[in-house]
């Protein structure tokens, strides 16, 4: 038998009354409908200073991979969409109510089959829980409240993304030559995604699933696509950094491709990109002939950075030039006091580029799990103090 009372839920249109339905089975009746944890991770920077409880919500929502984004640039100004009027209209005014899609629907103006969409994916990420009483599906915020679900999900998505890339260093081989080279310092943005293990797919192994759950292939990746696994594999095995056009070529795809999936590897913090400084040489040669040829000494000694260097460094490479006996390896061996960030400049002034390469981001396994847990943990942090901001702002 059902019994009606009414609550209160605020909508961007106003406040409306919805009727609450009541149960008239007992709670120890309700079996919790089981769902497998499936997060996606994005590190946006911090909406600093902002009390808005909309800004907060919709930052945290985006940082879960809730929300679709093109690109991982955030301004907190993004039009609200369903996902957003679910949470603030319903799950915030009354986290522990129990909501069933009916409510939801009212509350977010959502269809069911709209609403039934949006609840699997909180479901899904560990925001929400939800039970089953006969016919009856009802949710609720876990714990009671954004900060104390936020937490939650912070557990399981650390202990989850531990056991993954377990798996994961399980197929580095270690190196001592591989971090020999200090990599490029430059910001990249976290993005990953952390789902327990599940059922494996027909014609695909345990290495597959990793990737796949890791998001490695991208959102549109076809079934059959195995390019980001063997580039990992093919990294992992390395000890030297390549290019993405060597890796391109060495799995016959195209550059821009390869460049692609190296990226998300980067922003899973699984590789980094690094100064192939064993290429400077090669590629001073080359400059440092073709500027003697088309502009001659004068240009080189000025314009062409010899000047800065030492005056036994600079009159070695302008005699060899003159000579025509210049190797790449006698400008190694002339270059070899030079400091490698003198020689990226000399290069630079020659008109060249300093070539980088990319390689896995740690000399063995337990390296690389480490800094994925590292970039993780940073993320989550940032998460949990968000939450704690929401409830606060809610609650003045």
């Amino acid at each position: 038998m059902l019994q009606s009372r009414l609550s209160v839920a605020r909508h961007p249109s106003g406040i409306r009354l919805i009727p609450i339905r009541s149960r008239a089975k007992p709670l120890e009746s309700r079996i919790c409908a089981p769902c497998v944890f499936a997060l996606r991770l994005i590190e946006y920077p911090m909406p600093t200073g902002s009390r808005d409880a909309d800004v907060l919500l919709t930052w945290i929502l985006d940082s879960m991979g809730l929300i679709g984004r093109k690109s991982y640039q955030w301004s907190g100004d993004e039009q609200q969409g369903a996902l957003h009027r679910i949470v603030r209209g319903a799950l915030l005014v009354d986290p522990l109510r129990g909501w069933d899609t009916r409510d939801l629907g009212d509350a977010s103006g959502l269809s069911h089959t709209g609403t039934h969409h949006q609840m699997t994916k909180l479901r899904s990420c560990g925001l929400v829980s939800t039970e089953v009483d006969g016919k009856w599906h009802v949710h609720v915020l876990r714990g009671g409240s954004m900060s104390a679900a936020v937490g939650l999900v912070s557990v399981q998505a650390r202990a989850t993304l531990e056991l993954r890339v377990s798996e994961l260093a399980g197929l580095v081989q270690p190196s001592d030559t591989r971090m020999g080279v200090q990599a490029e310092e430059e910001e990249v943005s976290f993005a990953i995604s952390i789902a327990e293990p599940g059922a494996r797919r027909e014609g695909h192994d345990a290495i597959d699933a990793l990737v796949a759950d890791l998001g490695l292939n991208g959102e549109r990746s076809r079934d059959d696509d195995r390019l980001v696994r063997e580039l990992l594999c093919e990294l992992a095995s390395n000890e030297r950094p390549m290019t993405i056009l060597a890796l391109a070529e060495r799995f016959s795809e195209s550059r821009s491709r390869a460049q692609r999936a190296v990226e998300r590897m980067r922003s899973a913090a699984l590789v980094e990109r690094v100064p192939m400084v064993d290429r400077i040489s090669q590629d001073v040669y080359a400059g440092l002939m073709r500027q003697h040829s088309g502009r001659g000494e004068e240009w080189l000694m000025s314009r062409g950075g010899l000047g800065r260097l030492d005056e036994s460094v600079s009159k070695a490479l302008l005699a060899g030039a003159k000579k025509g006996s210049l190797n790449i390896e006698k400008v190694q061996a002339i270059l070899a006091p030079v400091p490698i960030e003198s020689q990226r400049i000399l290069l630079n002034t020659l008109g060249g580029r300093m070539p980088f390469g990319i390689r896995l981001a740690g000399a063995n396994g337990a390296q690389v799990a480490e800094r994925v847990m590292r970039q993780a943990d940073r993320t989550l942090r940032r998460l949990r103090t968000v939450a704690q901001r929401l409830d606060e702002a809610l609650a003045g």
